[in-house]
C-alpha cells in the first residue's frame, strides 16, 4: 500500500539512538518516502540516525535541540524549513521519563524541569509547524503519550500529568485543524522494550500484560506511519493504545 506522503517533510523528536522508538518511527516513515528531520539534544546518536535514513535513498538531517527552549525550537523549525522543506508531518516523540516521587516528595523544580521537555516542547513543535501544515492543506500530528497518562502513575505525578496533557493537546489539534487537512492523535504505549528489559520488576510489569510480552519500537512505527497516511485521513483527535492489554483486567 502507498501511503501517500512520499516527498513529505516528517519532524521526528528524540532519535538519539538506532534501535529505540524514535530511529523505529524514523526509520518506517523514510520507508514509506518521507524526507526526516532527526532531532535530538544528543547529536553523535542523531546524526547516526540520519545517515541511516538517508542510506534509504530520501534526504535526512540531524538537528540539535533542547525543545524545552522555545526559541530552539523555533531555530530548529527554520532550518528544517530551509533544508528540507516546509514541514507536514510531526512526530512528538521526546520525553524525559523521570518521577519526581511521590506528590509531597515532587519538589518545584521536579515538576517544572520535567513539564518544559515533556508538554511544552510538544506544543512548541505543534505551534511552529501549524502554518506550514496549514499552507499545505495536508498537516499529521502525533503525540507519543504514556498509560501513566491514562492510568496515572505511582511516583510520576509530573511525568503522568505531562503525558495526560499531551492527549488533550493531540485532541485540540485535531479539532482546529480539521478544516484545513490537519490530523492529529495520540498514540498511548505500555511497556516498549528498547534496552533488553530483565528482572524481576520487568517480569511482573509482563505479568499484568494480556499478551505477556513487551511492545517493540516497530509496534509503534507500524502505526504512526498508518496514522501519517493519506488513507488515514479521517481518524483524528483519538487516543490510540499501543499495550498489549496492560490496559485491560487481567489476572
Amino acid at each position: 500500500m502507498d501511503f501517500g506522503i512520499k516527498g513529505k517533510v516528517a519532524i521526528v523528536t528524540g532519535t538519539n539512538r538506532k534501535g529505540a522508538m524514535g530511529a523505529a518511527i524514523a526509520t518506517t516513515l523514510a520507508r514509506e518516502g518521507a524526507d526526516i528531520a532527526c532531532v535530538d539534544i544528543v547529536m553523535p546518536g542523531c546524526e547516526e540516525v540520519a545517515k541511516s535514513v538517508r542510506d534509504l535513498g530520501v534526504k535526512a538531517i540531524a538537528v540539535k535541540c533542547d525543545q524545552s527552549d522555545y526559541e530552539q525550537v523555533k531555530a530548529a523549525v527554520a532550518q528544517i524549513k530551509s533544508e528540507l522543506g516546509p514541514p507536514e508531518i510531526l512526530i512528538n516523540n521526546a520525553a524525559l521519563l523521570r518521577g519526581g516521587g511521590r506528590i509531597e516528595k515532587t519538589t518545584v523544580d521536579d515538576w517544572k524541569n520535567l513539564l518544559k521537555i515533556d508538554l511544552d516542547g510538544p506544543w512548541y513543535w505543534t505551534r511552529e509547524v501549524w502554518q506550514s501544515m496549514v499552507d499545505k492543506k495536508f498537516g499529521r500530528i502525533i503525540n507519543i503519550s504514556s498509560i501513566a497518562g491514562v492510568q496515572g502513575g505511582f511516583g510520576q505525578v509530573n511525568y503522568s500529568a505531562a503525558k495526560g496533557a499531551v492527549i488533550s493537546l493531540a485532541k485540540t489539534a485535531a479539532l482546529e485543524g480539521a478544516r484545513a487537512g490537519i490530523t492529529a492523535n495520540a498514540v498511548t504505549l505500555g511497556v516498549v522494550d528498547t534496552a533488553g528489559f530483565h528482572g524481576e520488576t520487568m517480569d511482573r510489569i509482563k505479568m499484568q500484560i494480556a499478551m505477556r510480552e513487551f511492545g517493540k519500537p516497530a509496534d509503534v512505527a507500524n502505526l504512526c506511519a498508518y496514522l501519517c497516511s493519506v488513507q488515514a485521513g479521517y481518524i483524528t483527535g483519538q487516543d490510540i493504545h499501543v499495550m498489549g492489554g496492560l490496559d485491560l483486567f487481567t489476572y
